[in-house]
C-alpha cells in the first residue's frame, strides 16, 4: 500500500566557481550579465542540454514547441517502473510518483538551473526513488541539482517514440475516479493548439492557431552550417515548403534551430509529407555544398539570423 502522498523539494550545491565571468552576458541569450540570470540560480549554463540523446530535436520541440506530447523511457535501474516523459504535468509538477505505480517527468517546468538535462534527471530520480519505496506525490527542485547524473545518463532507449496528443486527457488516464479532475482538465485542453508530428521526417511539427498554420521544424545541424544552407537554398527560391507557404525565420532553443513556416489555411499534416521529404533533400544537398559563398547568399544569411528568435 502507497505511504501518504508527499511534496518533496532538493536542496543542492550551487554552480563551480570557474564557470563564466559573473559580469559577461549570460550564454544563455538572455541580455542579462551572467550573475543576475543563471549565475544567480546557482545553475552552470549547458547550450546544448539534449545533445547525446536519442531524439534530441524531438525534445527540444517537446521543451519549447508542443503543447502536449508524451515519450515513454525505459531508466536504466528502473526497468521495471513505466517512466512517462510529457510536455506539461499537472500543476506543471518536474515529476510525480502516481499512485498507479507510474512515474512521470515534465519538460516544460518553471526552473531552470542552467543545464535542462540535469534538471529533468534530478527530478525524475526524487520521483523514482520514492516510487521504489512505495510513496506517491510530487518532486521538484527549489536549487540547482549539483553534480548528478544528466537524462544522457539515466535513458536506456536507443530512439524515442513521440505521441502527440489533443489534449491532456492523458493525465488521467491512470486514474480511477476521474470527477474531481473534470474541470482542470478541460480549462487545460482549452490552451491546447492543434498540433502534429510529421512522420516522414525528425522533428517536424505542423501547428494550427487559427487564422494561421505554420511547420515548426528542429534540426540538429550546426547553427552556422544550417544558416548557410538555408541562404542558398532562399536565393534559389528552393525554401518554399508547399505553394503560398513562407519561410519567415526561425527559433533559437538549447542550442539548435528551428525553422519556421507560415502556411496557407487548410494546408493541415499530411499534405506537407512528401514536401518536407523533398525539402530535407535539397537541404542535405546545400549542407553538402562547400562552393564560395556568393554576395547574394550572404546578404540573404544576414537577414535570417536577424529572423532568430531565441528561447530560453
Amino acid at each position: 500500500m502507497a505511504k501518504k502522498s508527499r511534496v518533496k523539494n532538493r536542496q543542492a550545491a550551487a554552480a563551480p566557481a570557474d564557470g563564466p565571468n559573473p559580469r559577461a552576458a549570460c550564454p544563455c541569450g538572455s541580455g542579462k550579465r551572467y550573475k543576475a540570470c543563471h549565475g544567480a540560480a546557482g545553475g552552470a549554463f549547458v547550450g546544448r542540454p539534449f545533445e547525446g540523446l536519442p531524439g534530441e530535436c524531438d525534445l527540444v520541440a517537446l521543451r519549447e514547441l508542443v503543447p502536449s506530447a508524451t515519450v515513454s523511457l525505459q531508466v536504466k535501474g528502473h526497468e521495471s517502473t513505466p517512466v512517462t516523459l510529457g510536455t506539461l504535468l499537472p500543476g506543471a509538477a518536474p515529476a510525480m510518483s502516481r499512485d498507479s505505480g507510474e512515474v512521470w517527468a515534465g519538460l516544460q517546468v518553471q526552473h531552470n538551473y542552467g543545464d535542462v538535462s540535469r534538471d529533468v534527471a534530478a527530478a525524475l530520480l526524487l520521483a523514482l526513488e520514492a516510487r521504489a519505496a512505495g510513496e506517491s506525490g510530487i518532486f521538484g527542485l527549489t536549487a540547482a541539482p549539483g553534480d548528478g547524473p544528466r537524462l544522457q545518463d539515466l535513458v536506456a532507449d536507443s530512439e524515442l517514440a513521440v505521441t502527440v496528443h489533443e489534449g491532456f486527457d492523458w493525465w488521467i488516464a491512470d486514474v480511477e475516479d476521474k470527477a474531481d479532475l473534470e474541470h482542470a482538465l478541460e480549462h487545460a485542453n482549452e490552451s491546447v493548439l492543434p498540433t502534429a508530428r510529421l512522420t516522414s521526417v525528425e522533428a517536424a511539427y505542423w501547428t494550427s492557431v487559427g487564422s494561421k498554420e505554420h511547420l515548426r521544424w528542429v534540426m540538429p545541424e550546426p547553427e552556422d552550417a544550417l544558416l548557410t544552407a538555408l541562404a542558398r537554398l532562399h536565393v534559389a527560391g528552393d525554401d518554399v515548403i508547399v505553394p503560398d507557404a513562407r519561410f519567415v525565420g526561425m527559433f533559437r532553443a538549447h542550442g539548435l534551430l528551428a525553422p519556421v513556416w507560415d502556411l496557407p489555411v487548410g494546408t493541415g499534416a499530411e499534405a506537407l509529407e512528401e514536401p518536407a521529404v523533398a525539402f530535407k533533400k535539397l537541404l542535405d544537398d546545400a549542407l553538402a555544398d562547400d562552393s564560395e559563398i556568393t554576395p547574394e547568399v550572404r546578404s540573404a544569411r544576414a537577414g535570417l539570423a536577424n529572423r532568430q528568435v531565441t528561447i530560453r
